[in-house]
């Protein structure tokens, strides 16, 4: 591969294309402006010239020379901003070599020419499968955008004190500036682009013609990534475990209910499904991340959170200049603030458990007094109410959750997210399985059990689906129908193809990750693992929903979000152990 400037055009062998989207903004005919775009920058509309002349500079001066070494230019130019809307958008990318040596830098794992699994050397680049000089395919895109989110966010103060422009955005050596420049309000968001081709293609063999089969997981890893991938194949191999659990509960449900024996057996049989699948899937997504280079990935040390704060000082592990927060000013936080909040909202939680069961006692003495079949149908409205409140209450102490979580200053965000998850288990599973082991153990009624539990599962189910994906889904359709409208009345002698795509995705909801996908899957898990002897059902209710489910989170992710960047995965982490102890 010849010689070529990190921060030129892209022309020759150094130049082609780094995906098929496609540019078409009269833009494009400036020297600077030659790269395909793959992150948008988002700055407020009154962000300071020099602000932005300084970041500018920050992201295309040489790594040497303390920048980020990327391609950087505004959406619209000069005549462009004055005949659209003015945006403070800009656009982000990077030449082939840029992105191989970061490839390097990230610690990528790469299929060798002796099928072996090892990391990306740019040195050793010709002795990787599937590379070759005039090849722009050997990183995918969600790698290439991945890439770019590590330099912009590694993009660290040198001596600079303040932000241009801004006297009360402080700085000081080693603190990340996109985090600075978030925190402060000026910059807006940082997202990854769509590549309207690729996800097209994705989407046809994904979702858009409904059939039963297998997930394309390799094609989701490709465009979005590791974590998304597994989760999707995570999905695709729990529903399928639970077919057997159905095919056996359907003929079931038919033998007289008050044989214990037969509970008995069919819990014997629960715990014996519960613990094999897991161990199977732990070798299947083995497998899964060995072929895409995650399992065997080196773990460099973690960074400390972008919301980590603390006094400035020298970390004795790394050698780095850091926030400094003593560990004991934290645990006071969690002992003293945190763990009285979560078991007061679990106080509040069995609280108002009891008016369900209030409510349940009046509804029946409703129906013994009449015995109309109007009267039968009030007998599932306090479990309607109950399953709805459920809902809220579990949405609403996510918040508090996050909120006390990021207060307590945890370092490292494998810290942060493991307490933020165990305080969002704890309280799910109180919320959602206490009435349903009161009604087994205290109230001891079978009938009254089976009717919770089955229009807890139900009636949860159908909200998740409308509140995930189906209500945001509208939602962004109206508005894509209004912005193209505005864009078409704006100007219409210009092509303005990628700035009308920027401007949707721009206005799209951020995905905030997998938490709350994972989250349904083990409470699901948890309802048929440990109450579908009761129900046997519930497992065919849980696979009915697991396939609406993948199509209705697949339309999610394509149309409804913003583009997540791609962040790589061994495995689901946490959630695997909260699935393993459930069943103990």
């Amino acid at each position: 591969m010849g010689k070529c400037d990190l921060m030129g055009a892209e022309v020759g062998g150094c130049s082609a294309s780094l995906s098929k989207m496609k540019v078409t903004l009269s833009a494009l005919d400036t020297f600077e402006s030659s790269f395909t775009p793959l992150v948008v920058i988002e700055l407020a509309q009154d962000v300071k010239e020099e602000t932005k002349e300084w970041l500018k500079n920050r992201i295309i001066t040489k790594k040497k020379d303390g920048g980020a070494q990327l391609l950087f230019r505004p959406l619209l130019n000069k005549y462009e901003k004055e005949t659209l809307e003015n945006q403070n958008l800009y656009l982000v990318g990077a030449s082939k070599i840029r992105l191989l040596l970061g490839a390097e830098a990230v610690g990528l794992v790469k299929e060798c020419n002796d099928n072996t699994m090892r990391a990306f050397t740019y040195g050793m680049r010709h002795n990787f499968k599937g590379f070759d000089d005039d090849n722009d395919d050997f990183l995918t895109m969600a790698e290439r955008q991945f890439i770019i989110k590590h330099e912009l966010e590694n993009l660290r103060a040198r001596d600079e004190k303040m932000i241009p422009g801004y006297h009360q955005a402080k700085l000081y050596p080693g603190k990340s500036l996109l985090r600075r420049l978030l925190t402060s309000g000026i910059v807006i968001q940082v997202f990854p682009l769509h590549d309207n081709e690729a996800l097209k293609k994705l989407e046809d063999s994904w979702y858009t013609r409904f059939a039963l089969k297998y997930q394309p997981v390799d094609s989701i890893r490709g465009y979005f990534g590791e974590t998304i991938a597994l989760y999707f194949g995570f999905l695709e191999y729990f529903t399928f475990a639970l077919i057997p659990m159905a095919v056996i509960g359907l003929p079931y449900y038919m033998f007289a209910w008050e044989d214990y024996d037969k509970y008995v057996i069919f819990a014997s049989f629960n715990l014996i499904w519960s613990t094999v699948i897991l161990e199977v899937w732990k070798r299947g997504c083995a497998s899964m991340t060995y072929r895409w280079g995650t399992l065997v990935m080196k773990r460099q040390f973690e960074e400390p959170r972008p919301g980590f704060h603390g006094v400035l000082g020298i970390n004795l592990v790394t050698g780095r200049e850091e926030p400094l927060y003593p560990s004991y000013k934290r645990q006071l936080r969690i002992y003293l603030v945190s763990l009285p909040f979560v078991c007061l909202c679990l106080y509040f939680s069995l609280y108002v458990m009891m008016i369900y069961f209030d409510m349940e006692a009046w509804a029946l003495d409703i129906y013994e007094d009449s015995g109309s079949e109007w009267t039968s149908v009030l007998l599932y409205v306090p479990s309607i109410i109950y399953a709805i409140v459920i809902e809220i209450m579990n949405r609403l102490y996510r918040y508090a959750a996050e909120f006390l979580t990021s207060w307590e200053n945890h370092r490292l965000e494998s810290a942060y997210q493991n307490h933020l998850i165990l305080k969002v288990l704890v309280f799910n599973f109180l919320n959602c399985f206490a009435s349903l082991f009161y009604i087994a153990f205290v109230l001891r009624d079978m009938k009254l059990l089976r009717q919770s539990l089955a229009t807890l599962l139900i009636t949860s189910q159908i909200l998740n689906q409308i509140v995930e994906s189906l209500l945001p889904y509208w939602l962004q359709r109206k508005h894509h129908v209004q912005v193209k409208r505005k864009v078409q009345a704006l100007k219409e002698d210009i092509d303005a193809t990628l700035y009308e795509q920027v401007v949707l995705e721009k206005q799209m909801g951020t995905y905030l990750g997998t938490f709350d996908d994972y989250l349904e899957l083990f409470l699901q898990f948890g309802y048929v693992s440990l109450f579908s002897c009761v129900y046997p059902l519930a497992a065919a209710f849980a696979v009915l929903n697991n396939f609406t489910e993948v199509n209705s989170d697949a339309l999610k992710m394509c149309r409804v979000f913003k583009r997540p960047f791609s962040e790589p995965s061994a495995s689901i982490g946490v959630w695997q152990e909260s699935n393993w102890n459930i069943t103990h």
